[in-house]
């Protein structure tokens, strides 16, 4: 018997599956306010890839890994942003990235460079599958950001809202953090909170040890929010690629803490985070085990019952669906 306890609560907070398929939901998901956003996309793994590198995209294409960012912005020196920009929507109608989730960082608010990120990125017609917009510190950046590109008006053939992600690497983010994860707006359907620590320890004046000790605070409040409002959370990038056993230690921890996928910055990372962040063959089986009997048990009109020695309730149910889902949703 595998213990309950073993089973990390996985990425999405979906509904019941059965044969890897979504049927029912028997009334255990929340009636309903919390939208389910981020369910479709699996986003184990996030790999930055400056955006004016052709070698390196064309690499990363025929990586496995849930997600590639092209980017503008802290992988792109400024005299290379110009660059970065024009070759992007080159990259994205040229090359074949498979099933990857394509995701452009812009440049953030502060800096004065996201408008021309945009003007360049978003007039092509090949657009990525989403927008990574960095340190972002209340809802009005975010209300600047899509007001933006609305302005642009670039968006307007989309036939629903494009993805977005945004970073979580300064105080004041932290602090709003609420009013942020529970941004809504018709441009963009917000998926993902993506930690920045490195950013977010600068600016607090602390220094990163090995375990993470420091950031362990800042990793649950990213957590805790995602969660509360039916996001993805990312953990931060393992900066010392040549570690393995460092990266999984971190990995693993991440994983056990609630974080739905974690950052990487060099293909070497890329198995270890997307194992980390996936189920086991035992889970898996426990799952779709524990998914039939209970709607086998729904069919004889039974409630709770006794499943390999333990009673059944509703989180171990999210716990199989979750498995489940992911499982279903990886490329």
């Amino acid at each position: 018997m595998i213990a309950a306890a073993k089973f990390r609560f996985l990425p999405f907070n979906f509904i019941q599956v059965r044969n890897l398929q979504v049927v029912s939901c028997y009334g255990l998901c929340h009636a309903s306010s919390i939208k389910q956003r981020a369910a479709a996309t699996p986003r184990r793994a996030i790999m930055y890839v400056p955006g004016y590198d052709d070698r390196k995209a064309n690499k990363a294409a025929t990586l496995t890994i849930d997600s590639i960012v092209l980017d503008c912005e802290d992988g792109v020196a400024l005299n290379k942003k110009e660059e970065a920009r024009i070759n992007i929507p080159k990259l994205l109608a040229q090359t074949d990235f498979g099933p990857k989730d394509r995701i452009v960082r812009v440049n953030s608010r502060d800096t004065g460079l996201t408008e021309d990120d945009v003007s360049s990125l978003l007039a092509s017609t090949a657009l990525p599958d989403g927008l990574l917009l960095p340190k972002v510190n209340s809802v009005d950046d975010l209300q600047w950001f899509c007001d933006l590109v609305l302005r642009k008006g670039h968006l307007k053939s989309l036939n629903k809202p494009m993805s977005l992600a945004i970073m979580i690497e300064t105080a004041m983010s932290m602090l709003n953090l609420k009013d942020i994860a529970s941004f809504k707006h018709n441009t963009f359907d917000l998926q993902c909170l993506i930690f920045g620590a490195d950013d977010f320890l600068a600016e607090i004046g602390a220094s990163k040890t090995e375990n993470a000790m420091e950031l362990m605070y800042a990793r649950q409040h990213v957590i805790l929010h995602a969660k509360a409002f039916g996001l993805q959370a990312i953990d931060m990038v393992y900066n010392n690629y040549k570690d393995a056993v460092g990266l999984q230690r971190q990995s693993a921890e991440g994983a056990l803490m609630g974080f739905t996928g974690k950052q990487v910055i060099h293909p070497g990372q890329i198995d270890i985070v997307q194992e980390s962040f996936s189920p086991s063959k035992e889970q898996i089986e426990w799952a779709k085990a524990l998914s039939v009997a209970f709607e086998d048990h729904q069919q004889l009109g039974k409630g709770a019952f006794i499943f390999r020695g333990q009673m059944i309730d509703k989180p171990l149910l999210l716990q199989a669906h979750n498995i489940l889902a992911l499982v279903n949703g990886v490329k």
